[in-house]
């Protein structure tokens, strides 16, 4: 009954410096849900190399846009649109996640290439939009490559930040179906079928297929948020995949999982999440 889910998106609070793609594998009988690298060789960092996080750290006084500008070369950019596509083509068709600094232009060009590559051959696709402002050095033409591929994905979250931030107005949990219904509008025929939107600490909103569920945040005493939206996603994108079937008939007891999860991961220093045998015992 151990079923261990990977934060999905960043790996570290301070900068998205893991943050590429990631396949939802399928699920093995003992319930373990594994949200692998496509290729974990291709995108670990290579000897003398240095990591996102790292030039971020060393410049701690310097302009964050500019910092992030640095990324350019290390080893998560090190991929191509033909190899990513590659190994789809050669893997049965499953769940692509990405998001947040895989969309800062100009990497946009290649995820947006490789998202529309995955979709003609049948991956469903996923995205935490998990905007980092402070990171573009030009945040219109940041904001206008997220949504260049948001309204492609199949499947999305985005918090109340993000919502304001794409130039969403009257962003709050009440407004939750509104927000749905204008997000909807301004994507591709048949996108965004599934969509959860959370808003901190007044609970989050969850939609599959126009069958939805809101719910306050659990009552915990926080010690730290930071992987709080990863895990909430993240659990979700585990339920979903270890029982396909019936999923807008058990939307209020997904989010109601999902949120458990994120809440305990808020108990503890750092992105831990739970466990989902701590999640059923909360």
């Amino acid at each position: 009954d151990h079923l261990e889910v990977e934060a999905v998106g960043e790996r570290h609070h301070r900068a998205d410096d893991r943050l590429v793609f990631r396949v939802l594998a399928d699920a093995d009988h003992e319930g373990t849900v594994d949200l692998e690298l496509l290729d974990r060789q291709q995108f670990q960092v290579a000897e003398r190399r240095i990591t996102g996080a790292e030039i971020i750290e060393r410049q701690a006084d310097a302009d964050l846009a500019q910092a992030g500008e640095q990324r350019e070369g290390i080893a998560d950019r090190d991929y191509s649109v033909e190899s990513m596509l590659d190994q789809l083509k050669n893997t049965a068709p499953g769940i692509l996640h990405t998001g947040s600094l895989a969309l800062v232009p100009p990497e946009h060009e290649k995820v947006l290439a490789i998202v529309q590559g995955a979709k003609a051959l049948g991956w469903t696709v996923s995205v935490d939009i998990n905007l980092r402002p402070k990171l573009a050095a030009d945040l219109n033409a940041y904001v206008a490559a997220v949504r260049s591929v948001m309204v492609l994905a199949d499947w999305i979250k985005a918090s109340d930040e993000d919502l304001e931030t794409l130039g969403f107005e009257g962003v709050k949990l009440a407004e939750s179906a509104r927000l749905v219904d204008e997000l909807r509008t301004s994507a591709t025929p048949g996108a965004l079928s599934r969509i959860a939107l959370t808003f901190g600490g007044d609970g989050a909103y969850l939609d599959i297929d126009g069958h939805h569920h809101s719910l306050p945040v659990p009552h915990i005493t926080v010690a730290d948020t930071v992987g709080a939206g990863d895990t909430f996603w993240g659990n979700t994108l585990a339920d979903w995949a270890l029982q396909t079937e019936g999923v807008s008939q058990r939307v209020a007891a997904t989010l109601e999982l999902s949120m458990k999860a994120a809440a305990i991961n808020c108990t503890r220093q750092g992105c831990q999440p739970p466990t989902w045998s701590e999640v059923q015992g909360f």
